[in-house]
């Protein structure tokens, strides 16, 4: 039982495993490494090797009240989802297409990702995949879908700014995480390219509907 188990914790022990639950369960995911901007480089993170170290409490904790915590070693992942499918973060569509997009240049990146397992892009970069892809249409993003797209999935571990300042509207140096492994599987891939054709099929007869009507 998983009480056991946390009653033969030591006291600071205890303490970890109640703030990394909770962590857990507002960040869903966790790496085992990040990049320190004030030190310009990519180090261990404490609080996911500490979670390593209580994987077995934590794990049985979560299934007594419907989570699933899953650990990836080689990608150095935590992940804690929801068995009943409840819980679900629903986000806007410009960050779903920002998050695909990511995921599209990660796979592109994937065999120079090294031993972080982490890609380097920035916010321009993504959003000229966007366009490339063809699935921004004629309008263009504002700043403040940008910024809000990429706080979201930093929230969630799923990208890094590398800056220590705020986000910035002229956009930031990102780090894709491994992390968007679990969020979009190869499965997932598969099914974002068509839905990405079919968006862009629909934003090709809207314009040109919009040219129609300019006549």
């Amino acid at each position: 039982m998983w009480n056991e188990k946390y009653e033969a914790l030591s006291t600071y022990e205890k303490g970890e495993f109640r703030r990394l639950s909770n962590y857990l369960l507002s960040h869903t995911y966790m790496v085992r490494y990040e990049y320190q901007p004030s030190q310009q480089m990519t180090l261990p993170n404490a609080d996911y090797n500490m979670s390593a170290r209580l994987f077995s409490v934590l794990h049985d904790y979560f299934s007594v009240s419907g989570w699933q915590l899953e650990k990836d070693d080689n990608y150095g992942i935590l992940s804690l989802i929801n068995i009943y499918d409840h819980n679900r973060l629903r986000i806007d569509r410009f960050t779903t297409l920002f998050l695909y997009t990511c995921r599209l240049i990660y796979e592109e990146n994937r065999e120079n990702t090294g031993n972080f397992h982490t890609v380097k892009t920035d916010t321009q970069t993504v959003v000229e995949k966007m366009r490339t892809l063809g699935i921004i249409g004629r309008g263009k993003t504002t700043q403040k879908e940008r910024i809000d797209a990429q706080r979201t999935l930093a929230h969630y571990n799923v990208i890094q700014k590398m800056e220590s300042a705020a986000w910035s509207n002229d956009g930031n140096q990102l780090l894709i995480l491994p992390s968007i492994l679990s969020m979009v599987s190869n499965q997932g891939i598969n099914d974002m390219i068509a839905q990405l054709e079919e968006m862009k099929t629909e934003i090709s007869v809207d314009e040109a509907l919009f040219d129609e009507v300019a006549e």
